[in-house]
């Protein structure tokens, strides 16, 4: 692994060396949203309650003892204890923020304010500072108080209603609400950056979970709405498309795009030129209505081969397809092994393995610094803040 600047340095070389982020932030949205800042190069200070810091420390103990979720979403910063509350801490804040370029916080609705840390007043003071709240609902309406964990917003905002079997609704494996709302949030820094540059002013931004996976849920939403009927559940099968979902038991992928593939499908991996013609099956609507009919042709034409034979024969016909693979077989891709997309990233308890950001720029490698123990930098930010300090 490439050896990294002591925390607290400026990055060289990377886009946001230099940015200074004050982050008042738990469990996942802001904080995916800072992280992705620190690997581009910004130095992260993220603030955390004396005694136990961020909850999210505490979800699981799965990562050499120590959260899943803490050691993805917090490399590359600064831990700093503060009691925010006490005078102490709110004078050390004040202090930072003064230094700041970012300040991004999740506090519960109206903790912000209730501290002095409304982004209309911060940026009375700091007229260049940027300013991003992440919440659940946003800052008004009937819901703008009212708690917000990822799964409640899977379900206000729709998702689950469309996902599950026709039995059962299910959420998403994974915290969707959360990772929506931390990639506008992350986003919308990076545009205020760039704002900022050409006016030499700050801005405030506002990002809701509800908002950030509503804007995700605009499909269903134009479906339903204007098409008047419901989106079905359909299990790993697509909705709206056939042939598209599993085969072989689940073993095997397809999906098909067009009246096109579909005949590709069929003369050349089914073996079944007539189904080309079949009224039943003659438009992707005719296949959604008669899915059921067309699945069983599919598994019986597919039955004889095995799962990697059925994905070469797809493959080789251009039909896209995909294995079923756990997290555990995930992380030995061969597809990301062959382009070297892991990285090892330290922790208190060790070294642990990281995929390298998504956005890859040639010549350039993401800062992926160490996941810090809690409190770790207090002593040396507080000491850097009273060297400045006149």
């Amino acid at each position: 692994m490439t050896a990294q600047p002591a925390p607290g340095l400026p990055l060289a070389g990377l886009p946001l060396a230099g940015i200074v982020v004050v982050a008042l932030e738990q469990a996942v949205a802001a904080p995916f949203a800072t992280r992705q800042l620190a690997d581009l190069g910004a130095r992260v200070i993220k603030v955390e309650r004396p005694g136990t810091g961020d909850f999210a420390r505490g979800y699981d103990r799965s990562v050499l003892g120590q959260a899943s979720y803490f050691v993805w979403l917090n490399r590359g910063k600064e831990s700093v204890e503060l009691d925010v509350k006490s005078a102490d801490g709110q004078a050390a804040l004040a202090a930072l923020l003064a230094r700041a370029d970012v300040f991004v916080q999740n506090l519960a609705p109206g903790a912000a304010e209730r501290l002095g840390l409304g982004a209309e007043g911060l940026r009375a003071r700091h007229p260049r500072l940027i300013c991003c709240s992440v919440s659940g609902y946003g800052p008004d309406g009937p819901y703008a108080g009212k708690k917000a964990y990822d799964l409640l917003v899977q379900c206000e905002a729709g998702l689950l209603s469309v996902t599950g079997t026709p039995e059962e609704p299910c959420k998403a494996g994974i915290s969707v609400a959360d990772i929506a709302a931390g990639m506008y949030a992350y986003s919308g820094v990076l545009t205020a950056l760039y704002e900022r540059e050409r006016t030499g002013r700050g801005s405030s931004l506002e990002v809701s979970l509800l908002d950030a996976l509503g804007e995700w849920m605009s499909q269903p939403y134009y479906y339903t709405v204007y098409g008047e009927q419901d989106v079905r559940r359909t299990g790993a099968r697509h909705a709206s498309i056939s042939p598209y979902g599993p085969y072989l038991g689940g073993q095997v992928f397809l999906g098909l795009q067009n009246d096109r593939e579909w005949a590709v499908l069929c003369e050349r991996v089914l073996g079944r030129p007539d189904l080309v013609t079949d009224e039943r099956f003659a438009t992707n609507p005719d296949r959604v209505a008669h899915d059921g009919e067309l699945t069983a042709i599919i598994e019986a034409a597919l039955g004889s081969m095995t799962p990697d034979e059925v994905v070469a024969r797809l493959d080789e016909a251009g039909i896209a397809s995909a294995r079923l693979r756990t997290p555990a077989e995930f992380a030995a891709h061969p597809q990301l092994t062959a382009r070297d997309r892991w990285r090892e990233v330290d922790t208190p308890a060790g070294p642990v393995r990281a995929l390298l950001p998504p956005v890859s720029v040639p010549g350039r490698e993401a800062a992926m610094g160490a996941v810090p123990a809690l409190g770790q930098h207090t002593d040396s930010v507080l000491d850097e803040i009273l060297r400045r300090t006149p």
